[in-house]
């Protein structure tokens, strides 16, 4: 039996909340204390889970709260859509996911992406180096950085980079009007991606290098490999997933740092907090609001009676401001440790692939910042992305000093 609560407006779905003010974190907060797992009214209807306890349950137990019967994004598909994404490990279970996650990890290793650093710090430089004046920070610092890191995990020319920015913005901007007019257009960046990917394969397939594409066509040792479908399908997730979690927490969290100073200030004076900075910009901004699962039985969830086949969606934004978890949840403080958030995910088998290497960038990357820039300042208002799953900044105007 559902548990009402009554409330005089809980929305946590309107994009142009988001678009406005970021994540409803008021209601948010009001929904941690009051109705943990909250009814949430749609067509369909749907539970939002939003105390960190119970983000990390549903997180970890894949086999009741499935990526695979409805997908893992909050959209509702048709019939034939969902059965093309499921073959995306994004929107897979166990034990097939595993299967898949395992292939992938050879790319992932801490030995490859520790051997980026000297090449990201590079990247960073590069691009600080090219800021004079007033410049947008999003297009012109924190979009590029993860961009040029996929071309060289892929191999791919640094010329595509753009070609990658324009497909990401579309397909997770589907909602809002500056990156797509219709759900069609991220559906055809998609399949743009999808193109792109097999075209990289025919290449690496008669050229080998030493790139994580090529180590991905390869067997590994028990002679498993993905297929032509399977790897396509992994570019295109790298091409979002390791594209948007960096740019948007490095845009959102240099907004961040604007609107507390002291805490920028702190970071000048010692760049080498730029480690638990890292940290605690992921837990502040949560660039990934929220992922979709589907009960596949019936449970009882933070008090709740969830039936099989009813909508979950667990709020990564609220779960990283739990007071149960953090203290002084509502305060930025860049030297915040331990800090166990989960804006990478709250573990079990779909915790994020790529969590290493985004931290490794965004470190290194407010590290030369607070070296390199210690006089940049906001000089217009920052504009947010119109999605309710991206936390995104779309503008940030600042003039380097």
């Amino acid at each position: 039996m559902i548990k009402r609560v009554n409330v005089v407006h809980i929305d946590l779905v309107d994009r142009d909340i988001y678009a406005t003010t970021g994540p409803p974190h008021e209601q948010l907060a009001w929904l941690r204390a009051n109705s943990p797992v909250h009814w949430h009214e749609g067509e369909p209807g749907f539970w939002a889970v939003t105390r960190y306890e119970d983000v990390v349950h549903v997180s970890r137990h894949s086999d009741r709260f499935s990526s695979y019967k409805k997908l893992a994004l909050f959209e509702e598909l048709t019939q034939d859509q969902i059965d093309l994404q499921r073959h995306m490990m994004l929107n897979q279970d166990p034990p097939e996911h595993t299967r898949r996650r395992s292939l992938v990890n050879r790319g992932f290793t801490p030995r490859t992406i520790g051997a980026l650093e000297d090449h990201i710090r590079d990247i960073c430089d590069d691009l600080l180096d090219k800021c004079t004046g007033e410049v947008d920070f999003v297009t012109e610092v924190a979009a590029p950085l993860p961009l040029y890191v996929i071309c060289e995990l892929i191999g791919a020319p640094v010329a595509d980079r753009d070609k990658l920015f324009t497909w990401s913005n579309r397909m997770i901007g589907s909602q809002d009007p500056d990156y797509s007019e219709t759900p069609e257009v991220g559906s055809a960046a998609a399949m743009e991606v999808y193109a792109y990917a097999n075209e990289l394969a025919t290449r690496r397939r008669g050229t080998p290098k030493n790139d994580i594409v090529t180590k991905l066509l390869q067997p590994n040792e028990h002679g498993e490999t993905l297929d032509q479908d399977e790897f396509n399908l992994f570019i295109l997730l790298l091409a979002v997933a390791g594209n948007e979690t960096t740019r948007n927490a490095a845009s959102g969290g240099m907004l961040t740092l604007f609107e507390h100073p002291d805490q920028w200030g702190r970071l000048v004076a010692d760049p080498t907090l730029a480690k638990t900075a890292a940290d605690e910009i992921v837990r502040w901004v949560s660039p990934v609001n929220l992922f979709r699962r589907t009960s596949t039985t019936d449970q009882v969830l933070g008090g709740q009676e969830i039936k099989a086949d009813d909508k979950v969606v667990v709020f990564y934004a609220s779960a990283n401001r739990d007071p149960a978890v953090f203290s002084d949840p509502e305060v930025f403080d860049i030297t915040r440790d331990p800090n166990p958030h989960i804006g990478f995910g709250g573990g079990g088998a779909h915790f994020c692939l790529g969590n290493h290497l985004a931290k490794l960038e965004l470190r290194i990357l407010f590290e030369q910042l607070a070296r390199r820039r210690p006089k940049l300042r906001q000089t217009g208002p920052a504009r947010r992305l119109r999605s309710n799953f991206i936390n995104g900044i779309k503008e940030l105007p600042v003039t380097v000093g």
